[in-house]
C-alpha cells in the first residue's frame, strides 16, 4: 500500500515482515525490512529506487495503482544492490526508454546485475534534475556502502534520500521514527551500521560532515530500509558520527565456544573476577555457536574489550569462533583491546592461534591470554578470577 509522505512524495515501497536474514545468511533480520521507494509528482514524475526481485511484480502492480508508469520521466537509482534494483527489469520491460539517473559505477553495477544498455544518465556530486518546482541535486557517497552509492536531494520538500545511509533492517507499517518504539529501533540502526558500514567509517564521517557543511535544511530524511526520519534527524546524525568515530562503551564482550563446558567455565569466572573490580562494566557473554553472529558483533562494535575463548580442537579452534573472528576482522574495528582463554587436553596451541587472530583483527592484546589444562579444578577456577581482575584494572 502507498503512502504519501508530502504533497509531491509518495512512498511505494515494501514492508517484508517475513525476512530473518540478508545478504544470503551472513546477516541476521529478526525485526524485518522494508525496501523504501519513493515516487515523486512535480511537472517530471520521478521514481527514487525499486524494490527486491522477489517482489518485483507486486511492486510494479502497486505502483500503477499509484501512477500511470508511462507518464514516469526519469528513475533515480541510488545503488544498485539486489535489494534496491531488484525490480528494476520488471519495470523497464514497460517503459524501456525512461532515463535511469545513477553514478557512473552505478551504472557499471546495473549492467553487470541485469546485462541490459538501458537509458543511462551517469551523474556526479553537484549535478541537478529540474523537475518543477523543485530541484534534485545528486550527492555521491561512495563505499556507504557499495562503491555506487549517491544520496538525493530535493529542495522545496527538504528531503534528503539517503539510501542505505541512516537505515535499519525494521519492519513497520507506521513509516516514522516517531511512531515506533524508539529504543528497539536504535538498536536496529546501531546494528545496520556495526554490520554494514563500520567497515567505512572514515567515509561515513566524511560524507556526514560535508552534508552537514552544505547546511541543507531537512525536513525528513528517508533511507532505503526501515522508518523515516522526521523527529530525530539530528539525534540519528549525531549517531552516525558517534558510531564512525572508534565507538565503545564502558561494555566488555566475552564470547567462547566450549566441547565439555571448561571453556564456558572460564569465560563465566573472568567475568566474575572482572565484576568484583569494576561493577559499572557492562559485560556481555556469549556462546558463539548458539547466539546470533551479528548480534554478538553489535556488541563487539560497543565494546572497549573483547574476551575471546576457544579449546584447542585438532590442534586449532572451534570453527564458530574462528568463523566470528573472520567477520570481525572484516568490521576494521579501532581503538579495542582484546585477549584470548581457553581449555585444552595435550597440545594447547589454540590461545596462541587466538592470539595472532585477534592482533589480525586490529585489537590491541592484553596480554598472552589465559589456557587452563582439562577441567578447572577450584584452583584453576580462582586463577580465572584473578586473570579478570587483573584485566580489569588494565582497562
Amino acid at each position: 500500500m502507498s503512502k504519501k509522505i508530502t504533497e509531491k512524495v509518495t512512498w511505494v515501497g515494501k514492508v517484508d515482515w517475513e525476512l530473518t536474514h540478508f545478504h544470503g545468511d551472513e546477516l541476521s533480520t529478526f525485526k524485518g525490512s522494508s525496501y523504501n521507494s519513493y515516487l515523486i509528482k512535480d511537472k517530471k514524475t520521478v521514481l527514487i529506487d525499486t524494490v527486491w526481485g522477489p517482489y518485483d511484480r507486486e511492486f510494479v502492480a502497486r505502483l500503477k495503482e499509484v501512477v500511470d508508469i508511462k507518464t514516469i520521466d526519469a528513475i533515480i537509482m541510488q545503488h544498485n544492490e539486489s535489494d534496491h534494483s531488484g525490480a528494476l527489469p520488471e519495470l523497464m520491460r514497460e517503459i524501456p526508454d525512461v532515463p535511469i539517473y545513477c553514478t557512473a559505477k552505478g551504472k557499471a553495477i546495473i549492467q553487470g546485475h541485469y546485462h541490459q544498455d538501458w537509458n543511462f544518465v551517469t551523474v556526479k556530486t553537484g549535478d541537478k534534475l529540474e523537475i518543477g518546482e523543485s530541484t534534485l541535486t545528486f550527492i555521491e557517497a561512495p563505499m556507504l556502502h557499495w562503491p555506487d552509492t549517491m544520496f538525493t536531494y530535493m529542495d522545496g520538500e527538504n528531503i534528503l534520500f539517503s539510501n542505505d545511509g541512516f537505515g535499519q533492517h525494521y519492519a513497520t507499517e507506521s513509516l516514522y521514527d516517531d511512531r515506533v518504539d524508539i529504543a528497539e529501533m536504535l538498536y536496529e540502526a546501531k546494528k545496520y551500521y556495526a554490520n554494514i558500514l563500520a567497515p567505512f567509517s572514515m567515509m561515513v564521517t566524511r560524507k556526514v560532515k560535508e552534508i552537514l557543511a552544505m547546511n541543507l535544511p531537512l525536513n525528513l530524511v528517508c533511507p532505503s530500509h526501515g522508518v523515516i526520519w522526521r523527529k530525530n534527524i539530528n539525534m540519528i546524525i549525531e549517531k552516525y558520527l558517534e558510531w564512525a568515530s572508534n565507538y565503545q562503551e564502558n561494555k566488555i564482550t566475552i564470547v567462547y565456544d566450549t566441547m565439555w563446558n571448561s571453556t564456558r567455565i572460564m569465560a563465566q569466572e573472568i567475568a566474575r573476577g572482572i565484576q568484583e573490580v569494576d561493577k559499572d562494566v557492562e559485560i556481555k557473554i556469549y556462546n558463539a555457536a548458539h547466539e546470533d553472529k551479528n548480534d554478538v558483533l553489535t556488541d563487539i562494535f560497543a565494546s572497549k574489550a573483547v574476551l575471546v575463548g576457544s579449546p584447542t580442537i585438532n590442534n586449532g579452534l572451534a570453527h564458530a569462533v574462528a568463523g566470528l573472528l573472520e567477520m570481525t576482522k572484516g568490521m576494521k574495528l579501532k581503538d579495542k583491546k582484546a585477549a584470548a582463554f581457553g581449555s585444552f587436553g595435550w597440545s594447547g596451541e589454540g590461545i596462541k592461534l587466538l592470539s595472532n587472530l585477534l592482533s589480525g583483527c586490529g585489537f590491541e592484546l592484553l596480554n598472552d591470554g589465559i589456557r587452563i589444562q582439562w577441567v578447572p579444578d577450584q584452583a584453576a577456577i580462582e586463577q580465572c578470577r584473578d586473570y579478570g581482575r587483573e584485566l580489569a584494572k588494565s582497562l
